[in-house]
């Protein structure tokens, strides 16, 4: 059970005191849903972002989560990912195991280095639900279109392919629509034979044991995913249907 969100608000309070709009609504109501449980456990890891940042972050998604749904939220910095056993225990409590936006590169190296990768993909096949947002929609995949160097070599640096978990196929690209980001998918993709998937923000890719649909929010601009492939030196590209039943995920790799 994965639900990747391209990207979206969750209707933070803003430095001047007003609400940013709830865009997630739809895409947070399908992962508790998933679950079968009317109050589940969510265990919302950031640790895509700097330290500093994490807790703040947790506080902002246990309000929307354990506020507004009712669940019991927990979560845990990356400095602890060196507890091993202590992460695990985290896991397994978890219902829902979230992890935020931020830096794609960087989270998928703490999370190798601790063999956190594993105990995660241990989550997956034991049928808990593995979901995010952007970085935390990226690492679900085989690869996935990310600006992750731009923190380490400035805004000038290439979008990169940072493989994921490989939980799911395919590369993935956050932020669709957003200037550039679908082109630069395409450049970064030129030469292999891999299918990308873009998804918008206030949009998300949900697949379940082999099925998947897209959800997407009416709240602002348009939501939508998109798929897109080299072949034979032509970049075919085309909308990703939204249908309200699961469809086979592996149509979306059928060229």
């Amino acid at each position: 059970k994965i639900i990747a969100i391209g990207g979206g608000s969750n209707g933070k309070v803003r430095a001047d005191g007003t609400r940013a709009p709830y865009e997630l609504e739809a895409q947070d109501r399908e992962i508790i849903r998933l679950t079968g449980k009317e109050r589940p456990r969510l265990l919302f890891i950031a640790h895509a972002k700097p330290l500093e940042q994490q807790a703040g972050y947790f506080e902002l998604m246990s309000e929307r989560y354990g506020g507004v749904y009712g669940c019991e939220c927990r979560t845990f910095g990356s400095e602890r990912l060196c507890e091993r056993e202590y992460a695990r225990s985290l896991v397994d409590w978890a219902d829902i195991i979230y992890e935020g936006g931020g830096n794609t590169l960087n989270l998928m190296e703490r999370w190798r280095e601790f063999g956190f990768d594993g105990v995660l993909r241990e989550a997956w096949e034991a049928g808990k639900v593995v979901c995010g947002v952007s970085a935390g929609a990226n690492c679900w995949f085989n690869g996935c279109c990310s600006d992750s160097l731009k923190s380490r070599l400035g805004p000038d640096a290439p979008m990169m392919n940072v493989p994921g978990l490989g939980l799911a196929r395919g590369m993935f690209v956050p932020h669709c629509d957003e200037p550039g980001r679908a082109e630069e998918a395409m450049e970064l993709s030129r030469g292999t034979d891999e299918t990308v998937i873009m998804v918008s923000n206030r949009a998300a890719l949900e697949i379940v044991d082999g099925y998947y649909r897209m959800i997407v929010s009416d709240v602002a601009a348009p939501a939508y995913g998109e798929r897109a492939h080299w072949y034979g030196g032509i970049y075919r590209r085309e909308r990703i249907p939204v249908t309200p039943t699961l469809r086979p995920f592996d149509e979306l790799f059928a060229w």
